[in-house]
């Protein structure tokens, strides 16, 4: 049954959806008429036992909740429908007029204390209205806090995965962008850095663990953290990238995580250039007018093969002043003007249009802008770019 709205009804609370666990039919018939006679515009289902109440299959803006009824008693009873019903306005409607029962019915949750002999139609509705009103509020603040919460979080994932380079005056000039898909605030996860070991070699490294959210986030920051340790340690390429599949392995909440891994050593004075690639895209070497892939010998994601992967490594030289492009498949994933995907070969067509700009930090600007604007916003993988342009 509904009651009818009347001149004075909030419409902010106007079509409400109320339960009665009620196990006296008289008090349920009562309450029933209060609604009508009010000016609250609801529509209240009754049940008479806790059982039947849990087993309703919508969310009721309010509950009315006797605390004395055949499957249920007292702040147990509360406490139950609080868990089953945590957006919900919970009020007790009950014969006790205990004052300690009632403080301890609000302290446990419940809105309000309603005693059944000291309410009217108009007390019912004016109670129900403001602990709707009320919930609501709590429930946005709780929102806002766990955003904020968030935010925080996000800003160490991203301190984690988004680190500066670790040099000591080395002429190799870094420059590199992280891009959320679709402009989300929470991270993927795409990982990168560069540090450079006391032997003058500078290390670079760029990842991307399968799929988005704070699993792949924080797997990330722990490859990427592992990989600078092992890289400082002085350890070689290929078992630094066995290590990182063992730590990957053992701290991954499902088998199905994996991860691609590229990483390069870059030599400033001779240009030589080891590579070693599992699974990732090889890096672009961008020289002036022409952009072209590193010649590698791919091995398989970190995770995809446990125990089985084997890698190796490639050897190159570049000329002086080349550029080596690393980036994830978020990249080449982006969409075109024409709707289809962007590609590699057209990827490297862009990236050697744009040759002509000398500075590292404005050719990676100018590459992800022509990016973004053909892509208009559709993709929704992250984007990590890092961009090493060796001595002239």
């Amino acid at each position: 049954m509904s009651g009818h709205a009347g001149p004075a009804a909030d419409a902010s609370v106007a079509g409400l959806f109320l339960l009665l666990v009620e196990d006296d039919l008289g008090d349920a018939v009562l309450v029933r008429e209060y609604l009508v006679d009010g000016d609250l515009d609801a529509r209240l289902d009754h049940v008479g036992t806790l059982t039947e109440a849990m087993a309703v299959g919508y969310e009721p803006d309010c509950v009315l909740l006797d605390l004395h009824l055949p499957d249920g008693q007292g702040l147990d009873a509360l406490r139950r429908v609080l868990r089953r019903w945590q957006h919900a306005a919970v009020l007790v409607l009950t014969g006790l007029n205990d004052a300690a029962t009632g403080s301890a019915a609000v302290a446990a949750g419940a809105q309000d204390y309603l005693v059944k002999d000291q309410v009217d139609a108009a007390v019912l509705a004016r109670t129900i209205r403001y602990a709707v009103q009320r919930k609501r509020v709590q429930t946005a603040e709780r929102t806002l806090r766990d955003s904020r919460l968030q935010a925080e979080e996000n800003t160490r994932l991203q301190r984690g995965l988004l680190p500066k380079p670790l040099l000591n005056g080395t002429a190799v000039t870094v420059a590199s962008r992280y891009l959320p898909g679709q402009q989300r605030s929470l991270l993927g996860g795409d990982f990168y850095d560069v540090v450079q070991t006391p032997d003058g070699m500078v290390h670079a490294l760029i990842g991307d663990v399968c799929g988005n959210g704070p699993d792949e986030a924080a797997m990330g920051v722990g490859l990427r953290y592992g990989w600078r340790t092992l890289t400082l340690a002085g350890l070689r390429k290929v078992d630094r990238m066995r290590l990182l599949e063992q730590v990957l392995v053992a701290e991954r909440p499902h088998d199905g995580m994996f991860a691609t891994v590229c990483t390069v050593g870059v030599n400033p004075a001779t240009g030589e250039v080891i590579v070693l690639s599992a699974g990732h895209p090889a890096p672009l070497i961008v020289t002036p007018g022409h952009v072209y892939p590193a010649p590698v010998r791919y091995g398989p994601g970190l995770g995809m093969a446990p125990g089985r992967a084997r890698w190796q490594e490639s050897t190159i030289t570049v000329p002086a002043g080349a550029g080596l492009l690393l980036y994830t498949d978020g990249v080449i994933e982006s969409f075109c003007a024409d709707g289809t995907r962007l590609g590699e070969d057209r990827f490297i067509d862009l990236a050697a249009g744009l040759t002509t700009i000398e500075d590292p930090d404005q050719y990676v600007d100018a590459l992800l802008a022509r990016i973004q604007n053909a892509d208009a916003g559709r993709h929704t993988d992250d984007t990590a770019v890092l961009y090493l342009r060796c001595p002239a």
